[in-house]
């Protein structure tokens, strides 16, 4: 997969090679919900989504979004060039950890991504399941980034083995 080849979008999709580098942020007004274990871990009627070139969109809830109780800050963090340090999130249930890492934000992001404070973003395959609109997604395939694919996208997508340095 060293030269991807980008398939081409039809009416109505974007592909991701369209996408900039360094990323683009962009307000939505879709809706979004998270599910897990029955339960709705977070749902919104908009936030925000980042447009970087060869992968899905990430989307960022607002964080009133996210049902009280439902997410606890643990230990790990990441650095994005972009975006700043990246706090994550474990999925709990009373004080059990039900999912680990189930997703990240930034606490204070760089300032082109101010829009982005406490926003959270989900790993669409850590969680039972994830919809923009009354789409559910695919996640995107990676341990490590987490886009969601939907049908408005067409890739390849950065993310399986092989994919690392496009």
């Amino acid at each position: 997969m060293a030269n991807p080849r980008r398939t081409a979008p039809e009416s109505g999709q974007e592909s991701v090679w369209d996408y900039p580098r360094p990323p683009r942020l962009e307000r939505v007004a879709d809706s979004f919900c998270v599910e897990h274990g029955g339960r709705t871990v977070a749902q919104s009627a908009g936030g925000w989504r980042v447009l970087e070139t060869s992968h899905p969109p990430v989307y960022y809830l607002p964080p009133e979004s996210i049902a009280p109780g439902m997410l606890r800050a643990n230990d790990r963090t990441t650095f994005c060039e972009f975006k700043g340090t990246a706090r994550y999130w474990d999925l709990v249930d009373g004080e059990r950890i039900v999912v680990r890492d189930a997703g990240w934000s930034y606490p204070s992001p760089a300032p082109a991504f101010s829009a982005l404070a406490h926003h959270a973003a989900f790993f669409a395959g850590r969680v039972d399941a994830c919809y923009v609109g009354t789409e559910r997604v695919t996640p995107q395939s990676s341990d490590f980034y987490g886009g969601w694919i939907t049908s408005a996208i067409v890739g390849p997508f950065k993310g399986p083995a092989g994919t690392r340095g496009w």
